[in-house]
């Protein structure tokens, strides 16, 4: 259905990409169901998904800009494919190593994919720098005869196709549910007092850990109405600076020249309720 040059649809389809958890939004005039496998158009070019929800009523003001369609349920046919390139994939990533490693070229790979209907291969990698890529292309078009795509991904984003271990022993959040990346500052860590040590505070990609930021609103909220650090307090007669505070146990460590004491909160400030922290 076309409405003033906008093409729209009966239902609206939410699907999911193996690399990725996130959940990508097509249009269809045939209604599909919680994970029938089937084949769209994309920017890419034509790839599997699988349906995450059931589908829903067209809906304009759940779309933001023209949406692509869903093509049709894959066949075993399709699905054949799919794994067929997946071993294609596998091959074109060998001679992409052979032709980088011959230019001498700074950059990484990390993945090759061709679209279902291998009219195109992307390649996945990391560098630090830019990479002058021009005569890469023309030897990958003479060895793989097909359009060649060259994808340029931060650390973050490498940390999430390969997948790995946190500090915490579960699957790294970003590829395990993660779809988007939001910054995560040093100040944030600073929120929760901890100790500066960029290397323990920093996730496999080297970045600051992304729970950092998850925990960030809790502390924020918890610390609202405590004093600043190295603030000075009264506490049984005497004068003390607080050097640290442990808000999930709701007590401060207190100093002077004399001691060094770890009192509860409840005993410092008895006019606050911290019972619904």
């Amino acid at each position: 259905m076309n409405t003033e040059g906008k093409v729209t649809y009966k239902y609206i389809v939410y699907i999911q990409f193996e690399e990725s958890k996130k959940a990508y939004t097509f249009g269809s005039d045939v209604k599909y169901y919680t994970n029938d496998v089937v084949v769209v158009e994309t920017v890419r070019g034509q790839e599997l998904g699988k349906v995450c929800v059931p589908t829903v009523d067209f809906d304009a003001s759940k779309v933001k800009g023209d949406i692509k369609p869903v093509l049709r349920k894959a066949t075993q046919e399709d699905i054949k494919c799919k794994e067929e390139n997946v071993e294609k994939a596998k091959e074109a990533m060998k001679i992409c190593h052979e032709c980088v490693a011959n230019l001498k070229l700074d950059m990484h790979l990390i993945s090759s994919e061709y679209t279902l209907d291998r009219t195109k291969v992307i390649f996945t990698y990391v560098s630090d720098d830019r990479v002058d890529f021009r005569q890469l292309l023309k030897d990958l078009a003479q060895h793989l005869h097909c359009r060649i795509e060259l994808r340029q991904v931060g650390p973050r984003n490498k940390a999430k196709i390969v997948g790995g271990i946190g500090n915490c022993g579960m699957e790294c959040c970003c590829s395990r549910f993660m779809s988007d990346f939001d910054t995560v500052s040093i100040n944030m860590a600073k929120n929760q007092m901890l100790a500066l040590n960029i290397q323990k505070l920093s996730g496999q990609c080297g970045k600051l850990m992304c729970c950092l930021r998850f925990e960030n609103e809790e502390y924020t909220r918890m610390r609202k109405d405590l004093p600043k650090m190295n603030s000075i307090v009264s506490y049984q007669g005497k004068k003390y600076r607080i050097s640290s505070m442990n808000v999930l146990q709701k007590q401060a460590k207190l100093e002077n020249k004399e001691e060094v004491l770890f009192v509860d909160f409840k005993e410092l400030w008895p006019d606050k309720d911290f019972n619904n922290d």
